[in-house]
């Protein structure tokens, strides 16, 4: 894989990686990393959403009577 970025972003990714004592590539994979989680997480949540719906779907009714 290659990542293409700006020179303003390299310029930015160099020195945050610099003040942080780390390389640019374990900064980059560090935020893929967050990015992937943050993801996984909002997905947990809708379907967490969605089974919660189901499963009170008859009670709602029924109060909503």
């Amino acid at each position: 894989m290659t990542l293409r970025l700006s020179d303003e972003q390299t310029e930015a990714l160099r020195r945050r990686a610099e003040e942080e004592g780390r390389s640019m590539q374990q900064v980059v994979l560090a935020a893929v990393e967050e990015y992937l989680a943050r993801h996984s997480a909002d997905k947990e949540v809708h379907r967490l959403g969605v089974d919660a719906v189901r499963r009170w779907k008859p009670v709602l009714d029924r109060l909503a009577q």
